[in-house]
């Protein structure tokens, strides 16, 4: 699966109603549900990651499982998204791929 594949498959429920429903579920003390970015990310969240993965490079995006935290930084900064977000999409990435591959 590529990134771009994955990108899709995280956006099926962005926005939507279901979406919150699943984000509410994981909602933390602090009303924070971050983890649940990858089962439903928000509007503005989903833009982001979409931003972030058009500025990767041919290279970074067929070696995205493998990214160091410094790369992933710096597409984060390059693309000006929230690299807490972004390296939680990575390193989902990272799983799913691995999880395939047992």
């Amino acid at each position: 699966m590529s990134i771009e594949q994955y990108l899709e498959k995280v956006a099926k429920f962005a926005g939507s109603e279901y979406g919150k429903m699943i984000r509410s579920q994981f909602k933390d003390i602090e009303g924070g549900s971050e983890l649940a970015m990858l089962a439903a990310p928000s509007a503005e969240e989903l833009e982001q990651l979409k931003k972030a993965v058009a500025i990767m490079t041919p290279d970074e995006k067929s070696k995205a499982g493998s990214l160091t935290d410094e790369q992933v930084q710096k597409i984060a900064a390059d693309a000006q998204v929230d690299p807490a977000n972004l390296a939680i999409f990575i390193n989902g990435f990272a799983l799913h791929c691995k999880n395939c591959r047992i």
